[in-house]
């Protein structure tokens, strides 16, 4: 029963990374089609990610009231239908009614997951669940890239929306295997802190710096990394240029694919610093000033590789660094100022390309990895301090 549950969680994840890779990978093909300029693109990313920072910020409350797998029904129900009307969206405009289900969808599951498995297994599942939503994210531009090819791309989001539904029956049918832990996670959410008392914790509030930097950086990689390989080499097919949008993906996979392996003898905090050690490789990569494509797209994927264990290593911490009394909360202001990063850097970044160029990218992605490791070093230094006066 137990691994069946755990499988479940597992397809959870892959639904979850399956449509944040749509936009970045069809963009190219959609900006023509709506007669828009490229940084628009980051108007409707602003939009999903808003919606997800509303969602995030209200998984403390909803996950004290509701157990987590109503929570994944009903998010997973909203993200089909963002998928589904941006399948059918004939207007710029349409994109922002559909970009609500599909944000809402996000932020609460997301917590929600994050917050079991954190509470109830250990870092190695931790990191090998985000490397299923790694699948998700690199499964969705392969789909996108398909649909360009024999379609259109509102095939791309039609076609993940059908998969979004599998994975929603699964989940309805998996019901009864969330008993095993549901009265003990029930009566433990149940005296979590707010989120008031929560941003009063020390270290606290550096994290979710720390996440946004990471998220910034991330969000980024997602949304421009086709759009750099338009703009910055030459004689790349639509349908070439749309599959490197899961190079980032593939990475991020990767990473946490190899510190699931790893994560339980290195620890989180060792974990997080060798993966922005590879992430800052990957940053040089890319940095090389090379005409062909090979150098910059090995560069991604090793940013990927970086970035991996990361942000599950940060949110499996939450409980050992705060007390399990708040670690609801802090996984959910977590989201939040993840999603923040998400909705204001990729638009960000959109205007400041279109004015200098597409070139500035690797910059702009080192600024995060810097800002990312600094504050986590800051945090653990305040947390030490607070453990020994305690």
């Amino acid at each position: 029963m137990g691994s069946l549950l755990l499988a479940v969680i597992y397809l959870i994840f892959i639904s979850l990374g399956l449509p944040d890779s749509l936009l970045g990978s069809g963009w190219p093909t959609m900006q023509i089609g709506f007669g828009v300029p490229s940084s628009y693109a980051g108007y409707v990313s602003m939009t999903i990610a808003c919606m997800t920072v509303i969602s995030a910020l209200f998984s403390p409350r909803m996950i004290r009231r509701f157990h987590t797998k109503w929570i994944v029904i009903v998010s997973i129900g909203l993200t089909v239908l963002g998928l589904l009307g941006f399948s059918v969206s004939g207007a710029y405009w349409m994109l922002f009614l559909f970009a609500v289900p599909y944000g809402l969808g996000a932020g609460s599951i997301d917590a929600a997951v994050n917050h079991y498995v954190a509470n109830h297994y250990p870092s190695s599942v931790m990191n090998f669940l985000h490397c299923f939503y790694g699948v998700g994210a690199v499964i969705s531009p392969y789909i996108m890239s398909l649909a360009l090819k024999l379609a259109k791309w509102n095939q791309g989001y039609q076609w993940t929306a059908y998969i979004q539904l599998g994975i929603l029956l699964v989940c309805v049918l998996s019901l009864p295997l969330w008993k095993q832990n549901e009265r003990r996670a029930e009566e433990k959410n149940r005296d979590g802190a707010g989120i008031r008392e929560t941003l009063g914790v020390p270290g606290v509030a550096l994290t979710l710096i720390a996440f946004f930097a990471y998220a910034s950086g991330e969000a980024t990689c997602f949304l421009w990394t086709p759009s750099y390989f338009a703009g910055t080499k030459t004689g790349l097919s639509a349908e070439t240029i749309a599959a490197f949008g899961s190079l980032i993906f593939g990475g991020l996979m990767l990473g946490r694919l190899i510190s699931g392996f790893i994560s339980n003898k290195l620890g989180d905090r060792l974990l997080i610093r060798a993966g922005i050690a590879v992430e800052l490789l990957g940053i040089l990569l890319v940095f090389l000033p090379l005409e062909g494509y090979i150098v910059a797209a090995v560069g991604f994927v090793v940013i990927g590789a970086g970035m991996g264990p990361v942000y599950p290593a940060i949110q499996h911490m939450a409980p050992a660094n705060f007390g399990r009394k708040y670690s609801a909360a802090v996984i959910g202001l977590q989201m939040a100022c993840a999603y923040i990063g998400s909705t204001l850097m990729p638009m960000a970044f959109g205007h400041i390309q279109q004015a200098v160029g597409i070139g500035i990218m690797p910059v702009w992605l080192l600024v995060f990895a810097a800002l990312n490791f600094g504050m986590l070093e800051i945090t653990y230094r305040k947390i030490a301090r607070k453990n020994e006066t305690a």
